[in-house]
């Protein structure tokens, strides 16, 4: 049931958001470095690489540059127009392509480049490729400040391995085993809420068995969500 909703929304997405995106197609070709789409390597259901789409938002070296494949807040490789299409995550929008093509689902783990995907403890990473990664999912959720902690730390690339992976590694754990078409639907809802009021507690509200946040997070993933 799943894979069917999965084709009609992102079949009916991408004509209902038609006159957004190729408007928005004609002024990346003319700005910036003139690319419209960043197709990226990421690991999918069973590890086999598929190749993402992301409006093109930052130089197009990047992953060979800074903190390559990680992206923080206020990235100097984030082109001009770049900001506002990953804030308001319309940069996302293309991923309906993988959607409809079978790559993806709406909701699942997010979906990582190698690098990132081997930063997963190995028993998040068996569960993981057991189900298509998702355009949203509890880990988009629960971390969509995630360039803001990185930001925040003096050592980012520590904080990402050490901290954020194994946490969001045990979040996408836990959808995958808890896979429904209930929790399919509901994610949505959340989805749409948080991108509105760019705050992530309710999630917490309504799924209280959710793993708990390490203490390094808690300045950004309050514990106060889980009363």
């Amino acid at each position: 049931m799943q894979r069917i909703f999965d084709i009609v929304f992102s079949g009916i997405a991408l004509i209902f958001l038609s006159p957004l995106l190729l408007p928005l197609m004609f002024f990346l070709r003319v700005t910036g470095e003139g690319e419209i789409f960043f197709p990226q390597n990421r690991v999918g259901r069973d590890h086999k690489s598929f190749k993402l789409y992301k409006f093109a938002t930052m130089l197009k070296d990047s992953p060979n540059i800074a903190t390559g494949t990680v992206t923080v807040h206020n990235d100097p490789r984030i082109l001009p127009m770049g900001g506002f299409l990953r804030k308001t995550k319309i940069n996302e929008l293309p991923q309906l392509i993988n959607i409809f093509k079978g790559d993806m689902s709406v909701v699942g783990p997010r979906p990582q480049t190698q690098r990132c995907f081997d930063a997963f403890p190995e028993s998040a990473q068996n569960d993981i490729v057991n189900v298509r990664p998702g355009l949203s999912g509890i880990g988009s959720i629960v971390f969509r400040s995630e360039e803001n902690m990185m930001h925040a730390n003096a050592d980012p690339d520590r904080l990402y391995d050490d901290v954020i992976m194994p946490y969001k590694g045990k979040l996408e754990s836990w959808y995958v085993r808890n896979n429904s078409v209930w929790n399919y639907f509901l994610l949505i809802v959340l989805t749409i809420f948080v991108i509105l009021s760019r705050s992530t507690h309710l999630i917490f509200r309504c799924y209280s068995s959710l793993p708990r946040p390490p203490a390094a997070l808690n300045t950004f993933i309050s514990s106060d969500y889980y009363e």
